[in-house]
């Protein structure tokens, strides 16, 4: 996931490490922390498979004050994706398989980074996590069938609350596989058994 992440980033501009580390906060939101511990052991590993390569700057150039000890004197070292990385990222932004969707962290990554995958790799990988969810919400209502006259009213409350927030990533994937298909002039086919009800207001799923 960091070494996907850290490719689209930088395949959109070169950043240094300190920016680098702001941005993926922010397109990993709160799915891991992302410290200087783990951020420039992977940086290293993926200059010396060739994928970034780095610009070294003025040995005068200012520091961010939290920068870590690592960047010492020489300021902001510069990583740029190089022409393998564009290639080994192109490959992974073209997967399609269990791992693009399963897990909804890796999903949210590549969301972020749609805007740089081929429209049929896109709907794949949300009909595919549409799948996934839909199998967690069938999990869930048949385990609430089986438990809810063994649970007291709050533990009942908590696993309503959690379906209902299944119920909201369905109908929010099914309405992004309908935009995708109406752009690519595709009519959406009719699902059995899809909930009705309006189109969750929040666009982002719990």
């Amino acid at each position: 996931m960091l070494e996907f992440a850290i490719l689209g980033l930088l395949h959109q501009a070169p950043m240094h490490g300190y920016e680098l580390r702001k941005q993926l906060a922010a397109v990993l939101g709160g799915l891991r922390s992302i410290s200087y511990g783990s951020l420039y052991p992977a940086l290293r590993r993926m200059q010396a498979a060739g994928l970034i390569s780095t610009d070294e700057p003025a040995p005068r150039a200012l520091l961010p004050a939290d920068a870590p000890p690592l960047t010492g004197r020489r300021g902001k070292v510069v990583y740029t994706i190089t022409a393998e990385g564009k290639e080994r990222f192109h490959e992974l932004v073209s997967q399609t398989g269990p791992e693009a969707y399963d897990d909804g962290g890796l999903f949210g990554v590549r969301l972020a980074f749609f805007r740089h995958t081929a429209r049929d790799v896109r709907l794949r990988i949300l009909e595919g996590r549409r799948r996934t969810v839909e199998r967690q919400r069938e999990g869930l209502r048949s385990s609430l069938a089986r438990t809810r006259e063994r649970l007291d009213r709050y533990t009942l409350e908590l696993q309503r609350h959690g379906l209902e927030s299944v119920d909201r990533e369905v109908r929010w994937l099914s309405e992004l596989i309908d935009s995708e298909r109406a752009e690519s002039g595709d009519r959406p086919a009719p699902r059995a058994g899809e909930d009705d009800g309006p189109a969750a207001a929040q666009r982002v799923p719990t």
